[in-house]
């Protein structure tokens, strides 16, 4: 089944974030510590994704590209006005935020990420699910962490993902008749580094350092593959 490891991630996603919600009434300065600890992570993850690139000045363009994208339809407050929109099915107007800002930011880190792209690869080419069952446990981990602090949000974060992951390894089945190997390793790498700056900016705003509107920086994760196509080229 194609979808498999697409949905056993979703289920682990789900699972842990409904865990959380039984540790959700800890002393907020214990929450602001273990976030403060995730960020400092996030960080890390986002840096050694990042470092992986071969080709910098791709990944330069496709982060310019996508920020004038985002920008100009207004990525973020659509994806803002989603989660609020979310949140007031489920809870008061007073918690619209905290519902936004838990699916955004918990859909910005499940989704982003090399594990998401070469998981799903897998699963479509290879019908191996491995990597996304691997990703799925540690996906439930953090979403159990972030549904302590960003609250019941998080779950929501299950639909991106399944989509993203689903569309990838459905695509994938045919994908090899289309991209030769070499490319779509070569392409796979600078998804990567990518998505670790767009983690790394993930990890800053959850410290306060800066107020980064990644979702607006969110096409640079499809004009990645415009521009490493053209990069060959020449």
């Amino acid at each position: 089944m194609v979808l498999y490891g697409t949905l056993v991630n979703g289920v682990l996603i789900i699972i842990g974030s409904l865990l959380g919600l039984f540790f959700t009434n800890i002393p907020e300065r214990y929450k602001e510590t273990v976030m403060h600890g995730i960020g400092l992570v996030v960080i890390l993850i986002g840096l050694q994704m990042a470092f992986s690139t071969e080709v910098i000045i791709v990944v330069l363009l496709s982060l310019l590209t996508g920020a004038v994208i985002g920008e100009f339809i207004g990525l973020e407050a659509g994806l803002n006005r989603l989660g609020s929109w979310i949140g007031s099915k489920f809870t008061t107007r007073n918690s619209d935020i905290s519902v936004a800002q838990g699916f955004v930011t918990a859909s910005l880190v499940f989704v982003i990420g090399a594990m998401s792209v070469i998981g799903a690869l897998d699963s479509g080419i290879r019908g191996d699910h491995e990597i996304l069952i691997t990703k799925g446990i540690l996906d439930g981990f953090v979403a159990l962490v972030f549904t302590t602090t960003l609250g019941f949000g998080v779950v929501f974060s299950v639909i991106p993902v399944v989509l993203y992951q689903g569309a990838i390894a459905l695509l994938a089945t045919q994908i090899d008749q289309w991209l030769p190997e070499q490319f779509l390793n070569g392409l796979i790498i600078e998804i990567t580094a990518v998505g670790g700056i767009l983690i790394l900016a993930i990890g800053l705003n959850m410290l306060k350092i800066v107020n980064i509107r990644i979702g607006n920086l969110l096409p640079s994760i499809l004009t990645v593959g415009f521009i490493y196509y053209i990069y060959q080229l020449f």
